[in-house]
C-alpha cells in the first residue's frame, strides 16, 4: 500500500453527502472499488494524524496500512446511522496510534531490560563489546518499522523460516522475503550509524 502519492477525489460540495452515503454502502456491500475510493479519499487523513503523532514517516505508514486493513476486516462493523465513513476511520486511526505508541514504550522497556540483563555478574565475566553489541542490536530492532521489525524477531528469536513467518502472520512470502531484505538492510544502516562493535575498527 503506497501512501507516498495519492489522488484526491473531488465531490461538488452539494453531492458530498450522498457521495458519502454511496461509499457507506459499497463498504457495507464489501466492494473493492469503493474501498479503493474510500483509501484515495481518506488516506492522506489518516498518513497525516499518525505522522503528527508518532514522528516517524515508517511509523506513520505501517499505522496507515493498519487502519484500512483493519477498517476493511471490520467493515461489518461499521454502523451509518452513528457517523459518517470518514468519522469511523479516524475513530480507527486514534486507536491504532495508541497501540503504536504502546508498542513503542514496550520496544523501549525491552532495550532498557536488555541493556540490565547484559551486564555482567563479575568483571570477567562476559566482555564489554558483546554487552554493548547485544544492547544495540535491540536498540536497533526497536527503530525498524513494525513489519520489518515483526519479520526479523520472528527469524531471530524464534528461528522461524519465512515460509513459517508468512503462514503465521498470514502475510504473503514475497512479502516477508522484501521486509527480510529491506529490515536487514535497515539494521546494517542503524548499527553502524550507532556504532556497533567492530574488531576491525
Amino acid at each position: 500500500m503506497d501512501i507516498r502519492a495519492r489522488p484526491t477525489t473531488l465531490v461538488p460540495p452539494g453531492r458530498e453527502t450522498r457521495y458519502e452515503e454511496d461509499l457507506a454502502d459499497g463498504l457495507l456491500r464489501a466492494d473493492e472499488e469503493t474501498f479503493a475510493a474510500i483509501y484515495r479519499r481518506w488516506g492522506s487523513l489518516v498518513h497525516t494524524m499518525a505522522t503528527r503523532s508518532l514522528g516517524d514517516t515508517h511509523e506513520a505508514e505501517d499505522v496507515t496500512q493498519q487502519v484500512f486493513i483493519g477498517a476493511w476486516r471490520g467493515r461489518h462493523g461499521f454502523r451509518p446511522e452513528r457517523g459518517t465513513v470518514g468519522a469511523w476511520l479516524v475513530g480507527i486511526t486514534r486507536r491504532k496510534i495508541v497501540d503504536a505508541l504502546a508498542a513503542r514504550g514496550r520496544r523501549l522497556a525491552l532495550a532498557e531490560s536488555a541493556a540490565r540483563d547484559a551486564a555482567p555478574a563479575r568483571p570477567d565475566q562476559r566482555a564489554p563489546e558483546q554487552v554493548l553489541d547485544r544492547v544495540l542490536l535491540v536498540e536497533a530492532l526497536s527503530r525498524l518499522p513494525h513489519a520489518q521489525r515483526e519479520v526479523l524477531c520472528m527469524a531471530f528469536y524464534e528461528d522461524l523460516t519465512q515460509a513459517q513467518i508468512a503462514e503465521r502472520t498470514g502475510v504473503p512470502l514475497g512479502t516477508v522475503k522484501s521486509h527480510t531484505r529491506r529490515g536487514l538492510h535497515r539494521l546494517r544502516t542503524v548499527v553502524d550509524q550507532g556504532g556497533a562493535h567492530d574488531p576491525g575498527r
